[in-house]
């Protein structure tokens, strides 16, 4: 045997998810000119090639805040990597793949002299999980109007200056366990054989090869063990975990990610650098596991007690790093990593040929199709789903639907492909999932490259969604008048009864999206499935930056959508 693999607590399922957030997430591209901007001194265009939208006047941090702190806040922002910080960002859940909604991340703190505090520099996440994907940078105290607990949750984040930080992305591998070498690899990469593995407690004298040893006991099923081989008392006190999956706690243990060996180092840095003692671990949907830190204890206790005050601790402080558990499994290879991360882990890799990062996407191959007892193949190009079949086939079969006969073949798929109704072939299914992935994940450059590459824009997912549902988490300055061009209904409807306006309200898009889908004719008098009108929307989403098209529909159609929605104006 070459390697070793993962095998109790990152399923196959699991690697696949993750394998696809690091497929699409932060694209090649991305990376390529944030770094490129944040090299030549331009942080705001490192931001902006990341999706990470600024909220505050760098020309004011002097007159607000004073000189010193000025120069700090700038020295942080001349080494800020965005794409580095949204590659370790969490996820809803790996599934899903997209933000974790709601979270504020406390990048570092200053103090003003004169005022006797100072300004955090923080990053927040999007609110919603269907939609932008853009981050917003800010400058600021804590707002009085934020709930307590995402700023305590926030603060957490202070403690990991190499998640973003290019002055000390370095740190990586020795906050994942590592030393010289990172666990299980060699310097330059090379997955460790199963006879290189500790066979016996090494001590923690030897800290790399003790993080070998844990995580094998952890692997193995062996928590207790494990959790003693670190010095975390287990409390058993309290035998069910309540959350996603009812089991016990050793049980729901055994299936976290966890990196056992660095829980206790990273709760004791926290402990001193926030004063917080109490923290959780909280995975995929609301399975949640306590660690505290009481003053009075000598070890960590894990347990399923709540204290209160209780704080998130960021996923990377907990977990094993996904990278490692993915190269572990032949999932992915040192080069498709986030080249900060490579060198961080595998300092002796030698560089590779060609950029590093996700790969950018191919223009998709042409595919099989079993039609009228042969096979076909269909392809795309100049913007449709050729098939080998003439216009008097075409309209042939076009009449025989309309006089309701069966569909099939290469007819059957084109039909699916645009209307997001019926089988597709593998391939194809596979080719879409490839498109809609880059939307979901704000890929512009991704999606026009596909589209370029003669992608039919006319596609529809399995959600029904068109390419114009998508523009919220898109550039839609270059993507909109593409499609427009291309025809792409504007009042078609997702599955849930939502137009391309409504999608765009929903997904938090900006009000130059939904402004330039007015310009573009898109209708204001509609309800989706839960017969919510664009203005019930907009009041559900408190999207103040559309009060003028609430307004607007209250106007132009009074009494449309829901009349149960109280009608206040937080919106």
């Amino acid at each position: 045997m070459t390697g070793t693999r993962a095998t109790t607590s990152f399923g196959d399922e699991e690697a696949a998810a993750w394998q696809r957030v690091r497929r699409y997430a932060v694209p090649r591209w991305m990376i390529e000119q944030a770094t490129e901007r944040r090299l030549a001194g331009d942080w705001r265009g490192a931001c902006s090639a990341a999706g990470v939208d600024v909220a505050f006047d760098p020309a004011a941090v002097a007159k607000r805040y004073g000189g010193s702190v000025a120069a700090e806040v700038e020295d942080d922002l001349t080494h800020f990597a965005p794409d580095l910080l949204r590659w370790h960002l969490p996820r809803t859940t790996p599934w899903n793949g997209t933000l974790a909604v709601g979270r504020i991340v406390v990048l570092a703190e200053y103090r003003a002299r004169s005022l006797g505090w100072g300004p955090s520099l923080f990053v927040t996440t999007p609110p919603v999980v269907e939609g932008t994907q853009r981050l917003t940078l800010h400058l600021g105290p804590a707002d009085a109007k934020e709930d307590a607990a995402r700023w305590r949750d926030g603060r957490a984040w202070l403690t990991s200056r190499h998640l973003w930080d290019v002055r000390r992305a370095g740190e990586l591998r020795l906050r994942a366990g590592g030393g010289e070498r990172i666990p299980f690899f060699t310097r330059d990469g090379r997955p460790l054989a199963e006879d290189e593995l500790p066979t016996a407690d090494p001590g923690r004298d030897d800290p790399v090869a003790h993080t070998e040893w844990v995580s094998l006991l952890h692997e193995r099923g062996e928590v207790e063990a494990a959790l003693a081989a670190v010095g975390i008392h287990l409390d058993l006190r309290e035998p069910v975990v309540r959350g996603w999956g009812w089991g016990g706690l050793t049980r729901r243990l055994e299936t976290l990610p966890l990196n056992l060996a660095g829980i206790e180092r990273e709760t004791a840095r926290l402990a001193d650098e926030t004063g917080e003692r109490h923290f959780e671990i909280v995975y995929g949907y609301g399975s949640r596991v306590a660690l505290d830190r009481a003053p009075d204890e000598g070890a960590l206790r894990v347990s399923t007690a709540q204290a209160g005050g209780i704080v998130r601790l960021p996923d990377l402080c907990w977990r094993r790093l996904p990278d490692l558990d993915l190269m572990r499994r032949g999932r992915i290879t040192a080069d498709r990593l986030h080249p900060l991360v490579r060198t961080a882990l595998f300092p002796d890799l030698a560089p590779g040929e060609g950029p590093a990062g996700p790969p950018d996407p191919e223009p998709p191959a042409p595919v099989r199709v079993r039609c009228r007892g042969e096979w076909h193949l269909l392809s795309s190009g100049g913007g449709v789903l050729r098939m080998p079949h003439s216009v008097e086939e075409r309209r042939r079969e076009r009449a025989m639907r309309a006089f309701g006969g069966a569909v099939a073949g290469c007819f059957a798929a084109g039909d699916a492909w645009t209307s997001g109704r019926g089988r597709l072939p593998k391939e194809l299914r596979r080719q879409r999932r490839d498109l809609f992935r880059r939307v979901q994940y704000g890929d512009t450059p991704g999606v026009l490259r596909l589209l370029d590459a003669g992608v039919d824009p006319h596609v529809r997912d399995g959600g029904l969604r068109t390419l114009l549902h998508g523009l919220a988490s898109l550039d839609h300055v270059r993507l909109l008048p593409h499609l427009l061009e291309a025809g792409v209904d504007l009042e078609a409807r997702d599955d849930q009864g939502r137009t391309p306006l409504m999608a765009a309200v929903y997904g938090h898009g900006p009000e130059a999206l939904v402004r330039a889908l007015l310009a573009a004719g898109a209708r204001t008098d509609v309800v989706d499935g839960s017969g919510w009108s664009l203005g019930d929307v907009i009041r559900r989403t408190r999207r103040g930056d559309l009060r003028f098209l609430r307004d607007q529909v209250a106007r132009e159609h009074p009494g449309i959508g829901n009349p149960h929605l109280v009608k206040d104006d937080e919106g």
